[in-house]
């Protein structure tokens, strides 16, 4: 028989959906499955046989049609379809705040405090000493005006969300001047111009791409400047030939002038990295310290807090914030508040902070510690397959990421794995598709394990997914 026949064959065989319910309803695992739920599990089920076969799988044996295995494949659906759709996975990719995996892992000491309040009540928005309704800024604005210097602050949804909120409450109807070289996209084509049609406020635009100068804004003042914004062009640089206005010009300026001066920060930070031997970034504080009327940056990112957008600044434009009506549509939650002054307060001791806030742990990790995990993982990984499995230590570079530092290329080591009759396109695939997912990236038709960004108690459960997959001894 050959093969278009044997394949034809092997179709005819696959129980149909309402066999394979019949089967089910004989074994007790599926006793207490949702009807709807084992019937889309039966269908996939199915699915999963007929491409398994369409792909002239080598591996693919009639036994697999066997009702005894169908049930293992229906139980596999079930299982699939149970699990929450957003889980945890493992980071090998090198990129610390990595966007798509979810930005920053949270400080230990931040999740107990998520986990303690949405168990139960909280005074999220009650005044304990007075017996009244409070405000929910109030949970963490004294720590933001003690870690930057802040006269008041308050917290929203995101960084986006507090420059829109910024925008329409000083600026609505009137001119913002920003420097043509600061007019960034971030990821998801989200673009400040956009963000200030939406506000209400007329983008005006001064300066060249690579060279504004202090006279740029100077003469782009008029009776209808609403604002001079400043934003810091976090996720790339412009070299070269280049001028730039500082936010400290732009603030004696704006004083001259009766102009409030904003400075958007993206990913703001609190501590100093050119201390641990990475490129400077200006700091939260230092803008404050500049006089800036508002300042906006990230609670995630290199703040390694929850997602959220933090306005600082003078406490008369901050009261004019919190009285805007979209205040409401864009305030954060209980949860995030919880994270957010957890990480807070771990700040008040720098030291403390990059020992405990894990991406702070992780752009600053010293290369004799790269090295420890990474002879840990290409180690274990090496015992693997029967020979089969080729593992090398190569130098490489990791990224902040999250659209911060973006000319930074941090010194790391990672593992280097190719498996004799394993494409590495399908072998990062089946990674991917593991209890954990362990995420990697592709170079030069090899896996790369980057081990900045995997924990030490994740090295196991990469050993045990690649086992899975190749075979061999984890013991």
């Amino acid at each position: 028989m050959d093969t278009t026949d044997t394949r034809n064959s092997l179709l005819r065989q696959i129980p149909g959906v309402d066999r394979i319910l019949e089967l089910a309803r004989r074994d007790e695992f599926f006793e207490h499955i949702p009807r709807s739920l084992l019937r889309d599990a039966a269908r996939q089920a199915a699915a999963h046989l007929r491409q398994r076969i369409l792909q002239d799988d080598r591996s693919f044996s009639r036994e697999r049609l066997a009702d005894a295995a169908v049930l293992d494949t229906v139980r596999q659906q079930v299982a699939r379809l149970l699990a929450p759709n957003l889980r945890p996975v493992i980071n090998a990719t090198g990129v610390v705040v990595h966007t798509n995996l979810g930005r920053s892992p949270l400080a230990e000491a931040a999740v107990e405090n998520v986990v303690a309040l949405a168990r139960q009540y909280s005074n999220l928005e009650y005044d304990l000493d007075r017996g009244v309704r409070g405000s929910r800024y109030s949970n963490v604005e004294p720590l933001v005006c003690e870690l930057t210097g802040a006269e008041a602050a308050m917290v929203v949804n995101n960084n986006a969300g507090a420059v829109l909120l910024c925008l329409d409450t000083v600026a609505k109807g009137r001119g913002v001047l920003v420097s043509r070289g600061e007019l960034v996209e971030i990821g998801g084509s989200f673009r400040i111009p956009d963000v200030m049609a939406k506000s209400g406020a007329v983008l005006k635009e001064v300066g060249a791409t690579n060279r504004t100068h202090l006279r740029d804004y100077e003469n782009a003042i008029d009776e209808e400047t609403g604002m001079l914004l400043k934003v810091h062009t976090s996720n790339y640089r412009i070299v070269g030939f280049t001028a730039a206005v500082t936010l400290r010009e732009l603030v004696e300026l704006g004083a001259a002038h009766r102009v409030p001066v904003m400075e958007d920060l993206g990913s703001g930070t609190l501590i100093d990295f050119s201390r641990y031997g990475l490129v400077k970034e200006p700091t939260i504080q230092e803008s404050v310290a500049a006089g800036a009327d508002l300042v906006t940056f990230s609670g995630d990112k290199l703040l390694g807090g929850p997602q959220a957008g933090v306005i600082a600044g003078k406490k008369e434009m901050i009261d004019r914030i919190k009285s805007n009506p979209l205040t409401r549509a864009l305030r954060i939650d209980k949860l995030t508040l919880a994270a957010f002054e957890s990480t807070l307060r771990l700040y008040r001791d720098e030291a403390d902070a990059v020992a405990r806030i894990p991406t702070l742990k992780m752009i600053t990790m010293p290369m004799p510690r790269i090295e420890e995990k990474a002879v840990m993982l290409a180690g274990a990984l090496g015992g693997l397959g029967g020979g089969r499995v080729d593992v090398q230590r190569v130098k490489r570079a990791s990224k902040t990421g999250g659209g911060s530092l973006p000319l930074l290329d941090i010194p790391t080591v990672c593992v280097r794995v190719t498996v004799r009759d394993f494409p590495v396109h399908s072998l990062e695939a089946a990674l991917r598709r593991q209890t954990p997912p362990v995420i990697g990236r592709i170079e030069d038709e090899a896996l790369l394990l980057d081990v900045r960004t995997v924990k030490e108690d994740e090295i196991p459960m990469i050993v045990n997914a690649f086992s899975k997959l190749i075979g061999g001894d984890v013991s």
